[in-house]
């Protein structure tokens, strides 16, 4: 989305150049120490690995780590950061093998195990296991992106900004240095780098990277294992999920990454990750390494409020009404079952969270403590004359109000026209491209015509018009009456939307790729005109058109000023509280998070284990039912015990609980022992702790892991892919 990330840009970069001095010589005053601090104080958090010398490191050897820094991160030698790689664009995976076997969730896997599913041939039903390379499935736009060094650029990226440069200015610069310094960063021919902001601007990190797109299907469970519980367990706490699928990096003859071909061969990692058979008791020390997607965490307390009783709760019902109508024909199809599969769980999976994260906001009363904590901020500013910062929290009242309206007009066209009704989305990726056409001719046409096409080629591989009719009338109906009035377009009022869907589904050439194809013969103007001509490109044009001309440049107006007070609000926050704990927000960049294994009491009475078992499974079993259905042969190996050295004192682990702080991106994320060993792969959050991505409580945030052990019973015991376990080293570093 071209739009979005120009707009995205511009509310990132506008920095001082003051501020990068400022935050170094504060984060130096916040090393306190350690021994005197309670293990709540020292965890949570999202560091960069390149950074963990001092106050990381002697937190984590207090937690119990026995690692050292150079461990974790290494530029010259081997280091765990050189077995995690970014999977995809969302989540995490971990090399377990020196024959580049990649571990991940089962969920960040799913779109690949679909995309080789049929219905003679139903992988998610019945699970896939490669017994040799050959098996090996290639998958097309996968990819494994490691990180090969962080370099800090801030000095080069601020190099000609000045405190008396208007925004604008600054921006022209900062992006222009982005690019000087991205280029002419030292790097080997096949690797590539991106540079990203912290601290809300204050300072620019550069990463080199290889990236790996020769990635294979290697073996994964079935749904039935690998998303036991479905919707109705997700983010919840007893889990008993195995939550993993498996894949496989191929290199050139030079290790090097290269396309898909039959010449490449297994990768050879710098660093893989031994397994622990020893398992975990309360209390361990437990290190997650990821790739976290977005955090919050020094938002002011009215925006934390608008988020949690204003913004989710209207995701939440368009979501919900989107998901009623697909489950419906999920449960009577098994064809649109298939197809609907992946998109489904992407959409329940935030749906939920959201749910969880306003009540766990409201719960906690993370909005009234960071009330309290603005009240001590305001007395010292007082006291201490700190004028600047005088008025930041009134700036945020007035613009978070005068925000609220347009951010909600925003959210129902991103959750209704961009993402649910997907008829509006391929329709919006038409406008894109008559947007292409207008700007720069027949070439610009042209040049985006090809990409446009095998992109909806791709989207109506797994689209049926007859869910995705209910889903516009609905949706629509509730984007009219619920989005705020003064940014609808006319074609939005006093409708009947059950005639207009009727209209528009009979009607339109772009509910089927055939159609497509044929609006998209003759010239780049008779294909314009036949589109403009068209039901539904009618109708979502106006939406579209309703975004960009109205929604948009009022939504980024308003939060470009809400970004520089918050960059202030941050700064402001580290000067006055020189002694509380400061990380940069999660941005998609490789992150070390520390806690330990540890349950909890989420309510009165109510006490949540550590660990739960296989005999936990077979407790939920529902013979038929397809989120609690329980393979024959995993009901054999339970009955059995058959638990092989996986077994724990005649019991099989599944899941466990720490007090890791993660989000979106983490999953798939290693858990590793205080040596380096892994232990568990991370897949989810509990309900109680998904407010976390706003304000983390080490007394109820916790997250869920599938303890590793259970990862290779499933593909020793239930899959016999022992050529898998053979590869892999197994160690027991307790003993």
């Amino acid at each position: 989305m071209k739009y979005f990330k120009l707009y995205l840009i511009a509310a990132l970069l506008v920095v001082s150049c003051k501020t990068v001095q400022e935050t170094t010589q504060i984060a130096k005053k916040v090393e306190v120490p350690v021994a005197q601090q309670d293990t709540r104080d020292i965890q949570g958090g999202m560091w960069i690995p390149s950074l963990l010398e001092g106050m990381n490191a002697d937190e984590m050897a207090q937690l119990g780590m026995k690692m050292s820094i150079n461990d974790i991160y290494d530029v010259n030698n081997s280091s765990l950061k050189d077995a995690i790689a970014h999977f995809g664009n969302g989540c995490t995976s971990e090399v377990i093998s020196p024959n580049g076997l990649l571990l991940t969730n089962h969920h960040c896997g799913y779109g690949e195990i679909q995309s080789h599913s049929t219905i003679e041939h139903d992988y998610l039903k019945d699970g896939f296991w490669a017994l040799s390379y050959e098996e090996e499935l290639p998958n097309e736009g996968a990819s494994a992106t490691f990180i090969k060094r962080i370099d800090d650029v801030t000095a080069e990226v601020f190099a000609g900004v000045s405190d008396d440069m208007d925004e604008a200015a600054k921006l022209k610069i900062i992006n222009q240095n982005i690019l000087k310094v991205n280029k002419a960063s030292k790097k080997e021919a096949w690797q590539e780098s991106y540079i990203k902001s912290f601290f809300k601007g204050n300072q620019y990190l550069l990463f080199v990277i290889e990236k790996f797109t020769d990635v294979r299907l290697v073996g994964a469970p079935p749904t039935s294992i690998g998303k036991f519980g479905a919707d109705t367990d997700n983010w919840m706490w007893p889990r008993h999920t195995g939550d993993f699928s498996m894949f496989r990096i191929y290199a050139d003859a030079n290790n090097r990454p290269a396309k898909y071909s039959k010449d490449n061969v297994p990768y050879k990692p710098n660093h893989y990750l031994p397994i622990s058979l020893d398992g975990v008791e309360e209390n361990d020390f437990t290190l997650v390494f990821g790739f976290p997607g977005r955090t919050n965490e020094y938002l002011p307390a009215v925006g934390v409020n608008q988020i949690a009783n204003v913004i989710n709760p209207a995701k939440i019902e368009i979501r919900d009404t989107a998901l009623k109508v697909v489950d419906s024909y999920m449960r009577k199809d098994p064809e649109i079952k298939i197809k609907y599969a992946s998109k489904f769980a992407s959409i329940a999976n935030y749906w939920k969270k959201w749910i969880g994260e306003s009540q766990g906001i409201n719960n906690t009363n993370a909005i009234e403590k960071k009330r309290e904590l603005e009240a001590e901020f305001s007395k010292i500013v007082k006291e201490k004359d700190l004028v600047g910062y005088s008025t930041l929290l009134s700036d945020f009242e007035k613009l978070y109000k005068e925000i609220e309206s347009v951010s909600l007009a925003r959210d129902y066209w991103i959750e209704v026209a961009y993402r649910n009704v997907e008829l509006l989305s391929i329709t919006f990726s038409l406008y894109q491209l008559e947007q292409a056409y207008l700007g720069g001719g027949n070439n610009a046409f042209e040049g985006n015509k090809a990409g446009v096409l095998a992109s909806l080629q791709g989207k109506f591989k797994n689209y049926s018009a007859q869910v995705d009719k209910p889903v516009f009338e609905k949706l629509v109906a509730l984007y009219a009456k619920k989005s705020p009035k003064e940014f609808l377009p006319s074609t939005m009022v006093n409708v009947d939307f059950s005639t207009l869907a009727n209209n528009i589904y009979s009607t339109s050439k772009l509910t089927t790729f055939e159609g497509v194809e044929e609006l998209f013969k003759g010239s780049s103007e008779e294909v314009i005109k036949k589109l403009n001509e068209d039901s539904a490109y009618i109708f979502g044009k106006e939406l579209h058109n309703a975004f960009y001309k109205k929604i948009e440049p009022t939504y980024q107006q308003i939060n470009l000023k809400l970004a520089a007070v918050q960059k202030k609000y941050m700064k402001a926050l580290m000067d006055v509280f020189p002694n509380k704990r400061f990380f940069p927000d999660a941005n998609s960049t490789l992150r070390v998070n520390y806690g330990m294994v540890k349950g909890y009491n989420p309510k009165d009475g109510v006490t949540y284990n550590t660990t739960t078992y296989l005999k936990g499974v077979m407790e939920k079993h529902k013979p038929g039912d397809y989120e609690f259905d329980v393979p024959q042969k995993l009901q054999d190996l339970y009955k059995s015990k058959d638990y092989g050295q996986y077994g724990e004192n005649g019991k099989m682990p599944v899941n466990i609980l720490t007090t890791n702080h993660m989000t979106g991106g983490n999953s798939g994320s290693p858990v590793v022992d205080a040596n380096g060993n892994m232990i568990g792969l991370a897949f989810d959050t509990t309900w109680e702790g998904t407010m976390s991505d706003l304000h983390y409580d080490a007394d109820i945030v916790r997250s869920i892991m599938v303890d590793v052990r259970y990862v290779l019973f499933i593909i020793d015991k239930y899959a016999g892919a022992k050529n898998l376990i053979e590869e892999m080293k197994l160690v027991h570093p307790k003993k």
